[in-house]
C-alpha cells in the first residue's frame, strides 16, 4: 500500500535561478507535498529547482518519483536515492512516464525545458487527451510574460478563450496548497 494519496507533477529549473524567493518556494513545495501525503514526480535531478523539491520532499518523509532519460544523468546529476527511480531513453518518454504518473501538474520558475513540460501539457489538455489541473506558480511574477502571452494568442485569435482556463496561476507555495487541496481533496 502507497504511503501517498496523489501524485503531483512539478516541473522545474534545473538551474537555481537569481532570485531566492524561488530556491525557497521549490523547498516549501517540497515540504507541503510531503506534509499533504501527495508523491512528488518530477524530472530526477539533484540540481536547481528539481533537486531542491526533492530534497525538501525527502527530508519532510515524502514520497518521491524520479524520470530522467538516459543522457542527462550527468547533467542533471541524477539523483539515486528517490524512492522511485525511472531512467527512460528519450526525453519524450521521460514526459509520458511523467504525465501518466501525475494528477496534477506544478509549474515553478524554469527555462527551455521547463517550457517546453508546460507547452506539451497544456496543448494535450487543449486536444483532450486529459483534464488534470496546471499551477502556474508565478512568484515574484516571474510568469507575468508567459501570462500576457497567452493572453496575445487567443486575442489575436490563434487559440480559444479556453487556453487561459487551462493553466491557473498561484502566487506562491501557499496559495498553490491551497489550490491542490481544492483539486485532490
Amino acid at each position: 500500500m502507497p504511503k501517498y494519496t496523489h501524485s503531483v507533477c512539478v516541473f522545474c529549473g534545473s538551474r537555481p535561478g537569481t532570485d531566492p524567493a524561488h530556491v525557497e518556494t521549490a523547498r516549501a513545495t517540497g515540504q507541503m507535498l510531503a506534509r499533504r501525503g501527495w508523491r512528488l514526480v518530477y524530472g530526477a535531478g539533484d540540481v536547481g529547482l528539481m533537486g531542491e523539491v526533492a530534497r525538501a520532499t525527502q527530508a519532510a518523509a515524502g514520497e518521491t518519483f524520479g524520470v530522467i532519460p538516459v543522457h542527462l544523468l550527468g547533467m542533471e546529476v541524477g539523483k539515486r536515492d528517490l524512492s522511485t527511480f525511472v531512467v527512460t531513453e528519450t526525453m519524450h518518454e521521460r514526459k509520458k512516464v511523467m504525465y501518466m504518473n501525475s494528477d496534477a501538474f506544478v509549474v515553478l520558475p524554469g527555462g527551455a525545458g521547463t517550457l517546453d513540460e508546460l507547452f506539451e501539457i497544456v496543448t494535450w489538455r487543449q486536444i483532450g487527451l486529459h483534464e488534470k489541473p496546471v499551477y502556474l506558480v508565478n512568484v515574484n511574477g516571474y510568469w507575468d510574460p508567459l501570462l500576457a502571452m497567452l493572453e496575445a494568442v487567443v486575442s489575436g485569435g490563434f487559440a480559444a478563450p479556453s487556453l487561459k482556463d487551462f493553466v491557473t496561476p498561484v502566487a506562491d507555495a501557499s496559495a498553490l496548497e491551497a489550490a491542490l487541496a481544492a483539486h485532490l481533496g
